[in-house]
């Protein structure tokens, strides 16, 4: 999914004052000059040395000089290397796991809980955290409850995989009693749960459309009530949800105003952050886009990391951060990705 770099362009003294030259950049945010360099590596080589090294790692696009200094700072390649190839990560603290996994744990709404993890994660890095809400074609149906109401209307009560509790009200043709329908409502508990959502509506239609002189009453009532139950909300499409995107306001490369209005925009109007989170549902494990990797003008200027978060072995949506390219790699990414296996560990106990 993400653009390679190969580390075998550059030898290993190239990459080790690549690294260097990175960690110093996303600590300080500065320019990182050769005296700076060569006191940082560690080595005992002269400055021109240095210099030869810089120069070749200019020419192959892993840094570059700005205008007004003589210093240099990483491309979206040096990242890229860099996180490939060269990173150190630092494990979460016990005390940062505790914190996570308590905080998880204590919301017993799964929409809560993932609203939890978007602000931990924003909370531990400083910038935008962000959750996708797993689609309702993927949520597994665990059992259904039809309730009788007045004037031929039944409550159908719906409980997924995931412990999520929805309600609908349908229209239906003639009145049930209270029989009827626990009658129907176990009909389709034994035979249709634990399938996901898509695939059952699928069922339901196809099952409908066969010879309903095959049919017992029971079983045509219940499918009926089932599929107009499960029958798709006119956009009824999956979403996210995000927190501390005000944090990106502290960072000076995102500052301006223009910017801060395309990233906050694109947060408002979701589909290209949508489009992207479902990229990373398809994939494995933690993706990491730098700078123009997304594909989207409006994140050229940040990196994204997701990591899946799962139920019962299944991808059911992911969780990631948003923030300047300028991000500490080797703390944000064991982050997210044990902050969503806890996510997923917690909407499991539901």
């Amino acid at each position: 999914m993400n653009k390679t770099v190969d580390a075998t362009a550059i030898n290993d003294r190239a990459q080790h004052f690549l690294k260097v030259l990175i960690e110093r950049y996303i600590r300080d945010g500065q320019p990182v000059g050769s005296r700076t360099l060569a006191k940082d590596a560690g080595l005992d080589l002269s400055p021109a040395t240095i210099r030869n090294v810089m120069s070749d790692l200019e020419e192959l696009g892993f840094v570059v000089s700005p205008h007004t200094s003589a210093g240099r700072v990483p491309t979206a390649s040096g990242y890229r290397l860099f996180v490939d190839s060269l990173i150190s990560l630092k494990p979460l603290q016990d005390t940062e796991v505790s914190r996570v996994k308590n905080q998880l744990g204590l919301d017993i709404d799964p929409r809560k809980a993932l609203a939890s993890a978007s602000k931990l994660v924003s909370d531990l890095t400083h910038m935008a955290g962000v959750v996708s809400i797993p689609r309702r074609d993927q949520v597994v149906v665990r059992q259904i409850e039809f309730v009788p109401l007045s004037d031929k209307r039944v409550l159908v009560v719906l409980v997924t995989g995931q412990g999520e509790v929805s309600n609908r009200v349908i229209e239906t043709g003639r009145e049930y009693s209270r029989t009827e329908l626990e009658q129907a409502a176990n009909f389709i508990n034994q035979h249709y749960a634990g399938k996901e959502l898509e695939a059952l509506r699928a069922q339901l239609v196809r099952e409908m459309g066969e010879d309903r002189a095959s049919m017992d009453q029971l079983m045509a009532q219940a499918l009926e009530m089932a599929s107009a139950a499960l029958s798709k909300d006119e956009g009824d499409d999956s979403d996210f949800m995000v927190a501390g995107q005000t944090n990106l306001m502290d960072f000076d490369e995102l500052a301006q105003m223009d910017k801060l209005r395309l990233l906050f925009n694109a947060f408002t109007e979701k589909q290209e952050i949508l489009h992207l989170l479902d990229r990373c549902t398809a994939a494995d494990g933690v993706q990491i886009f730098i700078g123009g990797e997304s594909g989207y003008r409006t994140l050229e200027e940040c990196s994204v990391i997701t990591a899946p978060y799962t139920v019962d072995d299944q991808v059911v949506g992911v969780l990631g951060v948003i923030g300047p390219t300028r991000m500490a790699y080797d703390r944000v990414i064991p982050i997210v990705d044990v902050t969503a296996r806890l996510l997923g560990a917690a909407l499991k106990s539901r």
